[in-house]
């Protein structure tokens, strides 16, 4: 039996989508943040961030806040590791109406 070893692909084209669209919820409400990536295999991890905050806010592909404060308003990014490479998403902007 010979075993290959393939290089992974590292992760690239990391997006965050929200729900409502274009991050814009009312006080109280329900947020969540989802992290896509373009390309990357073997297993990736994910970590969630506000503006330039190193403690990750959550783990995991997407990002669940029950209820909205004021506090939560700002730039939100995923960050997204296989090990080896990093890839950050663009931030997206999330305002508490």
């Amino acid at each position: 039996l010979i075993s290959l070893s393939i290089p992974g692909v590292p992760p690239s084209g990391v997006s965050v989508w929200a729900q409502p669209p274009g991050g814009q919820v009312a006080l109280g409400d329900r947020l969540v943040l989802n992290c896509t990536v373009a390309t990357g295999t073997g297993p990736l991890s994910f970590s969630w961030h506000r503006g330039g905050s190193g403690t990750p806010l959550g783990t995991g592909p997407r990002l669940e806040l029950r209820h909205v404060g004021d506090k939560d308003s700002g730039q939100y990014h995923c960050r997204v590791s296989d090990g080896d490479s990093v890839a950050e998403s663009v931030p997206l902007n999330v305002t508490v109406l």
